[in-house]
Parts: C-alpha cells; sequence; structure tokens
C-alpha cells in the first residue's frame, strides 16, 4: 500500500508559505529549515550563495550519487504583496473552497513542497538519483540558478532530466520566451518651473523615450508571426515602473524608468531595442549639449535565455511519463530558468501545479486538485527512482 503523499505537501507549503521570501530579502530562514529537514533525511546538501551571503541556492541528492537521474528544479523567492487587497494573510497558508491560499501557493512553493514531500520515500528507496535545486532571485531576472547550474554541470554525476516545476497544470510545457530588462535613467537640469528655458527636465524628455518604446510595442503586435505557438504571439514590450521629479514646480532633474522585452526568438531583445537605443544616443549628446551633467544612460540588467523546443526532447517525455500526459506540445508565454539549464546543455522541461493566471495576484492560490495531480507526479517519480 502506497501513501497518499498529498496531506504531507499540504503541511509542508504551508510551512514554505510561512517564510516572507520576497526577493527584496533574504530567503535565508527558508533555507535553513529546509536543511534541516534533509539532515533529518540523512540527505547531502549545499549550499551555493550569493556574492555577500545573504541569500544561497540550495542543492541536495536524494539516492546514489551516480548518472542517469532527475533534477527538480524551482525558486524559493517571491512577488511582493505590497497594495494589493488580500483577503487572507498572504504568509498563512488558508483552505477554502477547494484552493490553498497564499503567496507562493502557486509560484511556485507548491512545486518546492511535493519535491519535499516525496524526499523521505526516495531518500530510503531511490536507485537512480533525483536531485532538488531551489534557487534565489528568480523572480527579479533569474539571477540566483545561473550559479547553481554551473556547479551541477561541473560537479554532479550528469543527470538525464531537469523538470523546472513553475504553473502550468501539471502538463508538460516545451518552451518560454526569453526576457530582458532594461533600466533607464534620464538626467536633466532643475530649474524654477517658470523658467525651463533654463533647465532640462528629465521627464519631459523621459517620455519621448516611453512614447517610442510604445509605438514600438504596437509595431511587434502588429508584425505578429502568425505562425507562433505563443500567447500573445509576438515579443511583448512593457514599461513597467516609473519614478521622477520632485515636486511641481520643479523642472526635474532626474526620471527612471524600466521595461522589459519578453521575445520567444529568433530575434534578441538587444535586435529589437537597437533603435530605441540609438535614440537613447542621440539624445544623450543632444541633452549635454544643452547642459553636461545633463544625458540618458540605458542599462541592460536581466537577459535570461528563451527555452526551445527540444525534438525528441528526453526532459518533456519524462514529464509526460510522470504526468500522464497526452496533450498537444505547449509553450508559455512567462520566462523562467528552464531557459538557463537548456544553454547548460540539460534537456530541460516546465512542469508543476497550478497556473499562472493566478501568479502574482492578491489572493494567490492554487487548486487542491492540482496538488493531488502534483502528488500522483511525484509518487510515480518515486517509482521510477526506484527501478532497477
Amino acid at each position: 500500500m502506497t501513501t497518499d503523499l498529498y496531506p504531507a505537501a499540504r503541511d509542508l507549503l504551508a510551512k514554505l508559505v510561512s517564510f516572507d521570501t520576497t526577493s527584496r530579502g533574504s530567503n535565508l530562514p527558508l533555507i535553513e529549515w529546509v536543511e534541516g529537514y534533509l539532515d533529518g533525511l540523512g540527505a547531502p546538501h549545499r549550499r551555493v550563495p550569493n556574492a555577500d551571503g545573504t541569500k544561497s541556492n540550495l542543492m541536495a541528492t536524494l539516492g546514489p550519487s551516480v548518472e542517469g537521474g532527475a533534477v527538480l528544479s524551482g525558486h524559493t523567492d517571491v512577488v511582493p504583496v505590497d497594495g494589493q487587497p488580500w483577503s487572507t494573510d498572504p504568509f498563512g497558508l488558508v483552505e477554502k473552497d477547494g484552493r490553498l491560499y497564499g503567496r507562493g501557493t502557486c509560484d511556485m512553493k507548491g512545486f518546492l513542497a511535493l519535491a519535499l514531500a516525496a524526499a523521505p520515500e526516495l531518500a530510503k528507496t531511490a536507485r537512480k538519483p533525483v536531485h532538488l535545486a531551489f534557487s534565489y532571485d528568480e523572480e527579479i531576472g533569474c539571477l540566483g540558478a545561473p550559479h547553481m547550474i554551473e556547479v551541477i554541470r561541473r560537479e554532479l554525476p550528469a543527470p538525464a532530466v531537469v523538470v523546472v516545476g513553475e504553473p502550468t497544470n501539471m502538463e508538460a510545457v516545451n518552451g518560454h520566451k526569453g526576457i530582458a530588462t532594461f533600466h533607464v535613467t534620464v538626467t536633466g537640469r532643475e530649474a524654477h518651473s517658470s523658467q525651463p528655458h533654463q533647465g532640462v527636465s528629465a521627464v519631459m524628455e523621459a517620455v519621448k523615450l516611453m512614447g517610442s518604446l510604445n509605438a514600438l510595442a504596437k509595431r511587434l503586435e502588429a508584425e505578429a508571426d502568425p505562425a507562433s505557438p505563443f500567447t500573445p504571439r509576438w515579443p511583448t514590450l512593457t514599461i513597467g515602473m516609473v519614478h521622477g521629479g520632485t515636486a511641481h514646480n520643479i523642472i526635474a532633474r532626474e526620471c527612471r524608468f524600466v521595461f522589459d522585452v519578453r521575445s520567444p526568438g529568433p530575434k534578441t531583445p538587444q535586435e529589437i531595442v537597437a533603435g530605441f537605443i540609438a535614440e537613447a544616443q542621440a539624445m544623450d549628446a543632444a541633452l549635454k549639449a544643452r547642459a553636461p551633467e545633463a544625458g540618458v544612460a540605458v542599462e541592460l540588467k536581466t537577459d535570461v535565455p528563451p527555452f526551445m523546443p527540444e525534438r525528441d526532447g528526453a526532459a518533456e517525455a519524462f514529464a509526460r511519463r510522470m504526468a500522464g500526459d497526452n496533450g498537444p506540445p505547449r509553450v508559455v508565454a512567462f520566462a523562467a530558468e528552464a531557459g538557463q539549464f537548456q544553454q547548460a546543455g540539460f534537456s530541460t522541461v516546465i512542469c508543476g501545479p497550478g497556473s499562472i493566471d493566478q501568479a502574482h495576484q492578491p489572493d494567490e492560490y492554487v487548486e487542491v486538485s492540482q496538488m493531488q495531480r502534483g502528488a500522483a507526479f511525484m509518487r510515480r517519480l518515486i517509482e521510477w527512482a526506484s527501478e532497477g
């Protein structure tokens, strides 16, 4: 008789949600708790920290350290809840009407909980290794995973497949768009607002650049490839943050904004915004001619590669077997760490509980039925790992 993994996964999810791992803070309390859990199983683990040690990836191996295993990967950080109208405590798991509410339940602590629920049996019975790979700072540009992926590539016996457990309704996904984020800083010269000829308004100049980006976004939509499998089909461009000015009666000295480009390829985000970069450079020269301290700076902050469908992909076949999935090929518009694993040479698939439609929202939730499907996935994975 086999044990249903869902009750354990639910309890583990409640514990994981209780840690506020918003990306602006540290994930170390959660990492330390998971390390203690793994110590109780006798499972070897190691950290791969960031430069100053305030955050860390966590790797663990369940079963023998041999080639041909599976990696279960997920990020520990979550997006902020600031200003969102939650009706429950975002860091306390609440079950209601067949749903589990809490920040990160869907994106993506539900998958982490499922992996940890399977860990006790895997530690006892696995004859093929299952590696856990928990990352930091995925939500702000997939910053943590590359360091861990390099350690996996360099030091672990080669795994056969990588499963990234982003929310896909427990269906195999074989492609995602890449994402690049750009930070733009426009610097002007302050003056009284009644004397605009004596100053340079950073806000007024930034508006011109944002207008160009808005026009580019519309052009990308108009030029969408009708054969693209993505929804939406085109490379998307959005301005997500704008900060500028001091007061209504002061010519603004600085305006900063952030935009991202999500591209399925073949064009890279840098190629897509090449015209905008040229415009920003021309504006930089023109502003400096009016005021030496003025100008425009564009900085590429993050650049996550797209995840491309693999021909006869081993990981996709593996996930379909574990999930009982016979559906058509699928891709997603959101970016994830799958492209980074693939870029490092690993056969990769995305498959996890919940829907991206619930991610980053107030009252984020994962359906209980999704966690139960995930528990069935992990049960099959335990059987696979125990095979001779």
